[in-house]
């Protein structure tokens, strides 16, 4: 039984060794009942791998793990769950070829009928303010919707500790506020939360106590409520993360242009498109906001040349109809794509870094077809080395790197490649403050070079920092444009909803109108 004596969990120094890295070294950690408690770190700081133990997805070398006063040696997660402890994890553990609910009803009791988990699915999902079709094979599922299927999924399980890694990225302001009432609920109740997240902010918002971790090794234990965003960011990273420095705008001419955009989605389950249009002007940040599923792939796709179903004309590159065109010749013409997935689609898990560049970067092909490797290596060696990615040099596989640090090299990867137009998806999923703030001071200079950047992101906060103009997309429409100086968060979160005026649409009409003539 529970005791004040006796914390919900209790680690004793953990000690976890991966070739080449010490992932945990020696982390001592004590939550109590009832208490939020965050785990703040940089990219690399070992959060997930301790995450990963107390859940039983890792094997600790040294250390001990307690729970509710008892010693415990959780094998793999199945007796996590028995035990009452609960992951959402950043990276999902669903599958894919079968229905939300089935995955759901693989870790929950066999007692509930699919029909029983069926139900209580949109339950949870109308009380959380989740949008889950439990019908819906995960395949069909974009980024942001396994996210909310992995959070329904731990909180059916009713557990003592939940633990919660990176769970608002998918979230309106308004969602998130709804979130933050359950989980105080939860706590109150006597549910001990594991919160990570790089969002200062809302840990300072929503936690108690919070255990800051570097290199590894735990550097503190603070109250972040006593504490301000400068303080946690030297806590976690040795320093203040540098402040953005956005210059006027002189953009020039549209680069980009999308008019009267409608297209069917190819996938069953997909968002349609609707009379879409968009521009973006050299030397500008556009910004697009919305809640995952509301039509971001389908949109992006259309613009990368993944989908070259866009009618004639609704897509352009400068004065070129490039509708019908793939991702190939659209690169040759100055597009740069970086995508949501990082693993899979924007690098190759296996491959090396340096091979990599190919994916996007044809300059180190020489004639017949030769691959020029030491010219490539040396690309992602200065890569490397700009982007400050921690990295076991040009030849490590993409899968060795923590998530942040493989967005940084991707990202790297397409500003080095000098684009006309640079399209990016979630630029800083789950990357912490530092390397945060260096992505989106590489996309200002590269806005500030003369380039057109086109920005889709669910963070508002990065919207706002970066971006010029702010459209936002819901159920496929996109909004009209906003100045960044009319944009804020009740206003845009009002939009996600589909919540704009046909006024305003209008005006969005003739701007567009105005942007192509």
């Amino acid at each position: 039984m529970t005791t004040a004596e006796n914390p919900r969990l209790e680690l004793s120094g953990i000690t976890k060794r991966y070739p080449g890295v010490v992932a945990n070294d020696g982390v001592s950690l004590r939550v109590r009942p009832g208490e939020i408690h965050a785990v703040l770190g940089e990219n690399g700081a070992g959060k997930s791998t301790l995450m990963k133990i107390i859940y039983g997805a890792a094997k600790p070398d040294e250390g001990a793990v307690r729970f509710n006063g008892q010693a415990v040696h959780v094998r793999d997660p199945r007796e996590a769950r028995a035990l009452g402890i609960s992951m959402v994890f950043q990276h999902f553990s669903l599958f894919d070829t079968i229905t939300v609910a089935e995955n759901v009803w693989l870790g929950l009791d066999r007692s509930f009928s699919l029909a029983q988990v069926r139900a209580a699915i949109r339950a949870k999902a109308g009380e959380y303010g989740l949008d889950v079709d439990a019908e819906r094979p995960v395949h069909t599922l974009s980024v942001g919707e396994m996210q909310r299927v992995e959070i329904i999924r731990a909180l059916l399980t009713n557990p003592q500790l939940l633990i919660l890694d990176e769970p608002t990225s998918v979230l309106t302001p308004q969602a998130v506020d709804k979130l933050f009432v359950v989980l105080r609920q939860l706590a109150a109740e006597g549910c001990s939360i594991l919160y990570i997240s790089h969002k200062l902010h809302e840990i300072r918002e929503l936690c108690t106590a919070c255990t800051v971790l570097r290199g590894g090794k735990v550097t503190g234990v603070c109250d972040p409520r006593e504490e301000s965003n400068a303080s946690l960011s030297r806590l976690m990273i040795g320093a203040e993360p540098p402040e953005l420095t956005h210059r006027p705008l002189h953009a020039g001419e549209p680069v980009l242009r999308v008019d009267a955009l409608t297209l069917a989605s190819d996938d069953p389950f997909g968002t349609a498109l609707q009379d879409v249009a968009l521009s973006v002007r050299a030397g500008e940040v556009v910004g697009i906001a919305g809640v995952s599923g509301n039509g971001q792939g389908e949109l992006l796709r259309a613009l990368s040349g993944e989908d070259v179903r866009a009618p004639a004309g609704s897509v352009r590159l400068g004065e070129r109809d490039v509708a019908a065109l793939g991702p190939a010749r659209r690169r040759a013409l100055g597009l740069h794509f970086v995508p949501e997935e990082r693993l899979g689609r924007g690098a190759v898990p296996t491959l090396s870094l340096a091979q990599n560049l190919l994916l996007s970067r044809r300059d180190a092909v020489g004639r017949g077809g030769w691959i020029r490797v030491g010219a490539l290596r040396r690309q992602a060696a200065d890569i490397i080395e700009r982007y400050r990615v921690k990295a076991n040099g040009p030849d490590a596989a993409a899968k060795s790197l923590s998530g942040g640090n493989l967005q940084k090299f991707i990202v790297g990867r397409e500003i080095e490649a000098k684009p006309k137009l640079l399209i990016v998806s979630q630029p800083t999923w789950g990357v912490d403050v530092g390397a945060a703030a260096q992505i989106r001071g590489e996309i200002l200079a590269l806005r500030d070079a003369g380039c057109a950047v086109l920005v889709v992101s669910e963070e508002l906060e990065e919207l706002f920092e970066i971006s010029d103009r702010l459209h936002v997309i819901a159920k496929g429409r996109l909004s009209p444009s906003l100045d960044r100086a009319d944009a804020t968060v009740e206003r845009i979160g009002e939009w996600m909803s589909g919540l704009w005026t046909g006024r305003e649409r209008d005006n969005n009409q003739k701007e567009t109108a105005h942007a192509a003539a």
